[in-house]
């Protein structure tokens, strides 16, 4: 009973990293022209902690696109940002882009890799 009670969650508090980035897309309002390409810089980006239903951190990317979530337990994350939906079914404009990462590591820097998103 007390070795559960030791067992780490997924969380912040410990050694291991999610780093990543965003790259932008950005065309027209109905996306039948291309625009432009660029770093994602000064975007959100949310990180949920194992089987959470709510985001347990936010932060924004820096000037390259780049991001890091720090002190992570082992254990399974998802991490996501939005961008804006190119099919132009969502009612709200936008949709999440989500990818799902696994820490094993207790110093594991892991890659989340590039998000690619529309603007």
């Amino acid at each position: 009973m007390s070795l559960m009670a030791c067992k780490k969650q997924e969380g912040s508090g410990g050694d291991a990293s999610i780093y990543g980035k965003i790259h932008v897309k950005h065309y027209n309002s109905t996306f039948t022209q291309f625009i432009s390409e660029y770093p994602g810089s000064d975007l959100y980006v949310y990180i949920i902690y194992g089987d959470d239903i709510s985001y347990g951190q936010r932060l924004k990317t820096n000037y390259n696109g780049e991001f890091e979530f720090k002190y992570l337990y082992k254990g399974d994350y998802k991490v996501y940002t939005y961008s804006l939906d190119s099919t132009l079914n969502d009612p709200s404009g936008k949709i999440a882009v989500v990818k799902d990462v696994h820490i094993s590591g207790k110093k594991e820097k892991a890659d989340a890799g590039t998000f690619e998103i529309f603007n």
